[in-house]
């Protein structure tokens, strides 16, 4: 354990050096290969907090190198189907099949702003067993991350190391995004189908 906060430290460090291509190599890594949670965060905050005027383009940076490693897992996804997905999460496809399906946009996007701690990859995973299009995938993801980490660039560039620290000790905030978000799909998803079953008889 200690081994791997040690590495991580230095992974920040070194990625850190680089400025923006160091952010973007940081979230490609954490999205396709090794997990390294909050490293691209906090260090987009960080340097966001140093270069308030570059934030833009550390974010920007950020969210394209999270979809680069996005892309790699949702190609291998693709490619291994549903038994990928059984042997990665452990449990059978059932609903969240058909859920992705309906509305693809909305599981891309969704997953993709979450905040820390929501697990994304998951959701990566399912999106390419599941077929998600490939132009939605894009769109979606980077929509999502660039939202996401534009938010963390601003806080960093605001607030500076308080938004570190309230990113590593925050809990509650995100539980009350993720639930708001969670709200908003099924409100949506629910006018959907109303508007759909009303359509028959409009006719």
């Amino acid at each position: 354990m200690v081994q791997w906060l040690q590495f991580k430290l230095w992974m920040k460090l070194a990625f850190a050096s680089f400025g923006g291509l160091g952010i973007f190599f940081s979230a490609f890594v954490d999205s396709s290969f090794v997990p390294l949670p909050l490293v691209s965060d906090l260090l987009l905050m960080e340097l966001s907090s140093r270069h308030p005027v570059r934030m833009p383009y550390y974010a920007a940076m950020a969210a394209l190198g999270s979809l680069g490693g996005c892309i790699w897992i949702y190609w291998l996804a693709r490619k291994g189907g549903q038994n990928y997905y059984r042997k990665t999460q452990g449990r059978a496809p059932g609903r969240i099949r058909t859920l992705i399906q309906e509305h693809p946009m909305a599981s891309v996007f969704f997953p993709a702003v979450a905040p820390f701690p929501v697990p994304f990859k998951p959701f990566v995973i399912a999106q390419g067993v599941f077929q998600v299009p490939f132009g939605i995938f894009v769109v979606g993801t980077l929509s999502g991350r660039g939202l996401l980490f534009f938010f963390e660039g601003f806080l960093g560039a605001r607030y500076g190391e308080a938004a570190k620290q309230f990113l590593l000790t925050q809990k509650l905030p995100s539980l009350i995004v993720v639930f708001a978000l969670v709200l908003i799909f099924l409100i949506v998803r629910r006018m959907s189908i109303l508007r759909r079953a009303q359509q028959p008889q409009a006719e």
